[in-house]
């Protein structure tokens, strides 16, 4: 891997252009292999991916709004991944809509290291998502903060070693 904070990365030599132009150029050779599904931000793509992969579930259409995959007994899961790094270290997951119409089952969150290594993975129930959520008026949405301790809650299933080893 590179490093990208050493002087002698292939990168540093490249100028802004280049640089987004071969982070486009990644990103169509993920969507290619099929690790991303969108040109959206490659975290919330990858994290699908990773979760419905390691958990043998069937991913749904991109239009489905509530949730992102299902299982085989038809329980619906919302997934989101958080990438922390040292410019932003709030484990704040993006909006979750329509929480009171109930449209997931599970949310399967996914706390990421800078370079994408899983800290830490949870299965949690919509029960305990509403319970330690909070609606914001400004993003109409449930804001929810996936902190480590939310692994302690028994009703949380932690999915963290199943994630990394994938």
């Amino acid at each position: 891997m590179i490093e990208l904070n050493q002087p002698e990365s292939r990168w540093s030599g490249l100028s802004d252009k280049e640089l987004l132009s071969n982070y486009c150029l990644l990103m169509s050779a993920l969507k290619e292999r099929g690790v991303i599904r969108s040109s959206n931000n490659p975290v919330a793509d990858y994290t699908e991916s990773l979760v419905s992969k390691v958990l043998g579930l069937s991913l749904v259409g991109q239009s489905q709004a509530g949730f992102d995959a299902t299982d085989p007994s038809g329980r619906r899961y919302q997934i989101k991944g958080r990438r922390l790094t040292a410019h932003n270290t709030s484990p704040q997951l993006s909006a979750i809509r329509n929480l009171d119409q109930r449209p997931f089952d599970f949310l399967a969150a996914v706390a990421y290291d800078t370079n994408l290594s899983v800290l830490y993975a949870a299965l949690i129930p919509i029960e305990v998502v509403a319970e330690l959520s909070r609606f914001s008026k400004h993003s109409n949405s449930h804001v929810l903060i996936f902190r480590r301790n939310i692994l302690d809650n028994p009703r949380v299933t932690n999915i963290t070693q199943s994630l990394a080893a994938a």
